[in-house]
């Protein structure tokens, strides 16, 4: 699994607005300073981060966007899941019910669905707040 620069980015804005989570409304052009990310990029991630409705947007002069949850209740797998679609390790687990021609017989799966399961996991313990506070045992995952 490979995290593209949508997801990295998505985190790191998300991550922005937990930081400036009691002050409201944040703009694009504030978190692009910030983050180093250009506003232009910034844009593209903000339609899928809304579907998943981890933020709320205020137009108009004083408008900007911020997280639309507590960040105690926003984990880094949602965020990665609304930028990268799916963290399945193989394209046969994106389907539900799993429709491989080979799926009885399959001795791989279960590595792959275990895979899953901890990444899923690890990703799921850490939420916005656990980042900013950078509690250190937070990033800790034990199998």
């Amino acid at each position: 699994m490979k995290i593209s620069t949508k997801g990295r980015y998505s985190l790191r804005m998300m991550i922005d607005l937990a930081e400036h989570y009691e002050e409201g409304f944040v703009s694009l052009k504030d978190i692009s300073k910030r983050q180093d990310i250009s506003k232009k990029y910034l844009e593209q991630i903000v339609p899928f981060l809304n579907r998943s409705q981890l933020l709320t947007a205020n137009k108009g002069h004083l408008g900007g966007y911020r997280l639309s949850r507590d960040p105690s209740k926003i984990t880094v797998r949602e965020i990665l899941e609304s930028a990268e679609g799916t963290l399945t390790p193989v394209s046969c687990m994106d389907c539900e019910p799993n429709n491989c021609p080979r799926l009885e017989g399959c001795l791989t799966l279960p590595i792959y669905k275990g895979l899953y399961d901890v990444v899923t996991g690890y990703l799921d313990s850490i939420t916005l707040a656990k980042i900013i506070e950078n509690e250190e045992e937070a990033f800790t995952y034990y199998i």
